[in-house]
């Protein structure tokens, strides 16, 4: 199974931004200003937002928290070749209080991602109007790793980050990124096999 470089439809408007891969900005020992990390990564912190249980009415709230914090911390960024795993720091995080301020508010269905026992976010209708069946198929293997393998196999396998990128914007040493990546594969594989074996014998 090829893996779709996204598995979830984006805001309409967000087409048109700069078609170059966010990381290609990196490469410069400057910091872009912030209109251009604004274009560049609008894309990556939304659907990572939506893929970390944040609801279709409540992204775009949430996706404007998280480039308020951008803007306002960015004079923290130490190394501007590591930008992109540090704004996903930052929408890790920014979930993580949404979560928590919706559990204190009552809302019991959120439920902070990272946690055991967490659900992947499902699609939105909107998103299934748009889902191949390749990419439905995809949200399902998903849905049967838990949350912190889930979590870097996207980063690694749909983002296409680096696993020291992967280590620095989720908080672990990069050993622990890797073996979570290669346990999440052997699942992913073994999740994708049961599923084509299934298909064989409704044949």
């Amino acid at each position: 199974m090829t893996l779709p470089s996204s598995t979830m439809a984006t805001p309409a408007t967000a087409g048109s931004r700069a078609e170059a891969h966010p990381a290609s900005r990196e490469t410069s020992a400057v910091l872009p200003s912030f209109r251009c990390i604004y274009d560049d990564y609008f894309d990556f912190v939304w659907t990572s937002a939506r893929r970390l249980g944040v609801p279709i009415d409540a992204v775009d709230d949430v996706v404007q928290e998280i480039f308020v914090v951008v803007n306002a911390r960015m004079s923290t960024v130490e190394q501007p070749a590591s930008l992109r795993s540090w704004i996903y720091g930052v929408v890790r995080r920014t979930v993580s209080t949404y979560h928590r301020a919706r559990r204190v508010r009552g809302a019991s269905e959120s439920r902070d991602p990272f946690e055991d026992g967490a659900s992947p976010l499902q699609p939105s209708p909107l998103d299934l109007t748009v889902l191949s069946d390749e990419i439905r198929l995809l949200w399902r293997l998903l849905g049967e790793l838990g949350p912190l393998k889930r979590e870097v196999f996207v980063l690694a396998e749909l983002e296409e980050m680096t696993m020291p990128e992967i280590a620095e914007a989720i908080g672990v040493p990069l050993n622990t990124a890797y073996s979570r990546l290669r346990v999440a594969r052997e699942e992913f594989n073994e999740a994708l096999a049961r599923y084509e074996a299934a298909q064989k014998e409704r044949r």
